[in-house]
């Protein structure tokens, strides 16, 4: 018989996450954002009995009409009909695979897939997720074997949509992937929107907020165009919890409510949205203050979820309704609500919404003072969180997954700290600096131990091509881009190449994704673990050095003074107050003729007077937290000292993402053999088409340059972002040649001009020198990490534009064999702040790349200044034989005591990250 393709309802997901008010993560209240069903085409699956060739038993007939009574059932909707459904449906799949004569119908595995499609469905409505996954899996090789593509899409996305809420988030973007690329095959709009809207409620959760919009932006433009209103409320219900997330409570208020509206205006297969609607609306309630409307919201949400069965909704209802009496002090009916809460995610196995509610009932406790009851919680929290992470392949989602949970680690902290206070021997200041270890630079980690382990070693041909063919699209479109922007141009055409762009950099990052999943190698790895207090005394200190390390809080923040034989602890200012003080230090501090300046005078109280019996003559090592990442600690005032004197004056200082990381440096490069050369430099690059260099050189048909204008330049999108601009570095030329004649000519390269290139910075050759010096322009950009980097030559020897831009991708990718590399260049210590992660910038490309210790910049440095401290600087290292970081202590003395350099300005920007010995 001829039948219509089927498509039964794409599964919902009733996703929780946290919201997000100014830049404080607040992961109270569970949010629900759709990864949302093709509720709009569960149609009446056609069944024509008439149609159909009877078999003498009447199997056949029988299958259809029970499989027709379950649809009946099924949208009836409530916890009782589904449960009739399931009977319906598995009375129906016996009859199907019972029937004898296959030829009486010919897709009858497209019968059979649809029937466990709903069982499918019902199971996961029910909360049953595992159930439900099984019977999905069990449908996709039926409709494999049938060639029913559409229905494979989607049952790879009820798949994708079961290891969401599992919150196995990796498993459940690449069953979203798989199903997008066949519904775009076979021109399925409906499903293609769907498979869109759930990769954006993936990127959600993870903490990657624009990349999410853009996903829901594109589904609501389908789903428009296809009058899919209920789709469209999805996908408003979706957007609406993005602007939440941003703080813009009223625009997160509109969208909510266009999404009930539509909602309440669909039939009655559509009607789980309505409670979705209306709990999204009572949050932003909650987020308002006015916490009896948000309780209006929630009850009438946990109403409508009782009547379906929702065990996940219930819970959400429930747990929303405790934030509610919460926030009224009403503590113990919070509680209460969140104890009815917990059992119900523990039966649904959202390990994520579990934690959340585990952690609200530890705030809680928190607040009224039973800390060892919240502590219990907490660690309950903390286990799970460890373990979802670990499940995400993509290291740059599982850094934006660990961004989103640090607020869990930061209660933790404060709980074991406050029992430090009731009980000071008892080791928790001990136990709070393993958490604060344990809550940052875990991907940068994971990194380090990943790079010498070569890991594309048995990954399939095909990926590692894939690989490549992506790298070298990414150069190609480098090379467009300086032809486009260099000559004339519309604003349309310098978006599409941006969109070319920011879609081969997401290609390349899912294959990078799919390398480390499907890598023996990386199997094998043993996740490194953050070091505990006697690992660090052991393995990172010695009798001469003291770890600082720095965690901000929202009440009060806390630093731990550490020697190899001691711990103490201290409670600082919040974090906002401490953010306050750097800000005007950063402000004041990048300005030339202020040579001291009561900012820093303040920040020093704040955050060093409390240690000042700790700091006696030793080597600094400091792990900062937040805005204190950006502050150049050689700069802070002495305590207790009447004039002003740097702290570099008594301290050798050395900056760390955490102490955790110097432990697998030395791991890492124990064995390694010193690189057979001393030194290679690249300096003076070619930037503009009047440099002086390019006269009388052949210029074949390049387009004309407008110079110094921004905007026609390569790199448009990184400079403009970074602020920087692309003029001659005269004085690094000098710079290089004095540092070059410290060393003889047969131990040393310099790459100059023209070949202080991408091509020189890329060679294999690099990885024969020790130090390897950049001096350059650099460009740190904060919105698009993947495209900061080091600015080389932008013009080859016949005066044709290249790509000049070595980006982060291609340091990670390089194999270096230096023990120091310096990027004597602007704003090279920066990046782009991810919380539980630091700076995310060159620093960690090069170390991934081989070299232990970076010398970087925290700002915009001086041409001049920084030529007079780099020729020091290499003195004392190549001459006097000092180790780096003594040497650039040093030098930065130096240059402090010349009349002409006081002002911080001039010294304090570079400061060494990693090894010190």
């Amino acid at each position: 018989m001829s039948m219509t393709k089927f498509q039964i309802c794409d599964s919902r997901q009733w996703q929780l996450l946290p919201f997000v008010t100014g830049h404080s993560i607040i992961l109270f209240t569970n949010i629900l954002l759709f990864s949302e069903s093709n509720a709009a085409t569960a149609r009446q699956y056609p069944v024509n009995i008439a149609q159909i060739k009877q078999t003498s038993d009447g199997t056949l007939v029988a299958a259809e009409l029970a499989y027709k009574e379950g649809k009946q059932l099924y949208e009836q909707g409530t916890a009782e009909s589904l449960l009739q459904a399931i009977a319906k449906f598995e009375e129906s799949l016996s009859l199907y695979r019972q029937v004898s004569d296959r030829s009486a119908a010919p897709n009858l595995r497209s019968l059979e897939a649809a029937t466990l499609v709903y069982i499918g469905k019902i199971y996961s409505n029910l909360g049953q997720k595992h159930q439900a996954l099984d019977h999905y899996k069990q449908s996709l090789p039926l409709s494999q074997q049938a060639g029913d593509k559409q229905a494979q899409g989607t049952t790879l996305n009820n798949i994708g949509k079961i290891y969401s809420e599992l919150a196995e988030k990796q498993k459940a973007l690449d069953y979203y992937n798989q199903s997008l690329s066949l519904r775009r095959q076979v021109g399925d709009k409906n499903g293609e929107a769907i498979s869109l809207n759930n990769i954006g409620s993936v990127y959600h959760f993870l903490g990657e907020k624009q990349k999410a919009l853009d996903y829901y932006n594109q589904s609501l433009l389908i789903k428009r165009q296809e009058g899919n209103n209920a789709g469209i409320a999805t996908t408003l219900n979706n957007i609406g919890k993005v602007y939440l997330d941003l703080g813009e409570n009223e625009k997160a208020l509109s969208y909510f409510s266009q999404s009930l509206s539509l909602y309440q205006q669909t039939k009655n297969a559509e009607k789980e949205g309505i409670p979705t609607a209306l709990s999204n609306i009572g949050t932003v309630y909650l987020e308002l203050a006015e916490q009896q409307k948000a309780l209006s919201y929630f009850n009438q949400a946990l109403v409508l979820y009782r009547q379906a069965g929702d065990k996940g909704g219930i819970a959400t209802a429930l747990n929303n309704i405790g934030k509610a009496y919460s926030n009224l002090g009403e503590y113990q009916k919070a509680l209460d609500y969140y104890n009815q809460s917990l059992p119900l995610y523990q039966q649904t196995g959202n390990k994520a919404r579990e934690a959340r509610t585990l952690y609200n009932i530890a705030s809680v406790q928190h607040d009224g003072g039973n800390f060892q009851a919240a502590l219990t919680q907490i660690e309950g929290v903390i286990k799970i969180v460890e373990d979802l992470r670990t499940k995400i392949s993509s290291q740059e989602l599982r850094t934006s997954y660990f961004a989103t949970v640090q607020n869990y680690y930061e209660l933790y902290i404060d709980l074991l700290m406050q029992l430090h206070k009731q009980q000071p021997s008892q080791g928790y200041d001990a136990l709070a600096l393993q958490t604060s270890e344990r809550a940052r630079a875990r991907s940068l980690l994971e990194l380090l131990t990943e790079a010498n382990a070569n890991i594309r070693q048995g990954v399939e041909p095909k990926l590692l091509s894939q690989e490549r063919d992506l790298q070298q699209q990414l150069d190609t479109l480098e090379k467009r881009r300086i032809q486009l922007l260099g000559g004339n141009h519309t604003e349309a055409q310098a978006q599409a190449l941006e969109k070319e762009n920011e879609t081969l950099l997401e290609q390349y990052k899912q294959v990078q994704a799919q390398i480390r999943a499907t890598s023996p190698r990386y199997a094998a790895l043993t996740q490194p673990q953050p070091l505990s207090l006697v690992q660090i005394q052991q393995q990172v200190l010695d009798d001469n050095t003291l770890l600082l390390e720095y965690s901000l809080g929202e009440k009060r923040s806390y630093v731990w003074a550490v020697t190899n034989k001691s711990i103490t602890s201290y409670e600082l200012p919040k974090r906002a107050d401490i953010e306050a003080t750097v800000q005007k230090f950063r402000q004041e501090i990048t300005t030339p003729y202020l040579r001291n300046s009561p900012s820093i005078d303040v920040l020093s109280q704040q955050i060093l007077a409390p240690v000042t019996q700790q700091l006696q003559k030793k080597r600094l090592v400091v792990v900062s937290d937040g805005a204190l990442q950006y502050v150049p600690f050689a700069a802070l005032a002495t305590p207790r000292s009447s004039s002003y004197e740097p702290l570099l004056l008594n301290h050798e200082i050395i900056t760390l993402p955490s102490a955790s990381t110097l432990a697998i440096l030395r791991s890492e490069h124990k064995e390694r053999k010193s690189a057979p050369k001393k030194l290679v430099v690249l300096a003076d690059p070619i930037f503009n088409s009047d440099d002086e260099r390019l006269q009388g050189k052949v210029q074949l048909s390049r387009p004309p340059v407008a110079e110094n204008n921004l905007d026609n330049l390569a790199l448009t999108r990184s400079a403009k972002d970074s602020d920087i601009n692309f003029e001659r570095l005269r004085f690094t030329r000098q710079e290089a040649e004095q540092i070059l004649s410290l060393v003889p000519v047969s131990d040393r390269k310099q790459a100059f001009d023209f070949t202080a290139s991408r091509t020189t910075a890329s060679s294999e050759n690099l990885n024969q020198y020790q130090i390897i010096h950049f001096a350059t322009h650099g460009i740190l950009n904060s919105k698009h990490p993947e495209l900061s980097g080091v600015v080389l030559s932008l013009f080859d020897e016949k005066g044709m534009p290249q790509n000049g831009f070595l980006r982060l991708h291609d340091i990670f990718n390089l194999n270096l064999q230096a023990e120091l590399v310096v990027l004597s260049a602007c704003k090279t210590g920066l990046g782009e702040e991810v919380k539980g992660e630091g700076l995310v910038g060159l620093t960690r490309g090069f170390m991934y790349a081989g070299s232990p210790r970076v010398v970087v910049s925290l700002w915009s440095v001086d041409d001049q200044a920084t030529s007079e401290l780099m020729k020091v600087f290499y003195k004392k290292m190549l001459q006097e034989g000092l180790k780096p970081a003594a040497a650039l202590r040093t030098a930065q003395i130096e240059i402090w005591q010349t009349q002409k350099y006081t002002a911080p300005y001039y010294w304090a920007a570079f400061t060494l990250q990693g090894e010190w010995k």
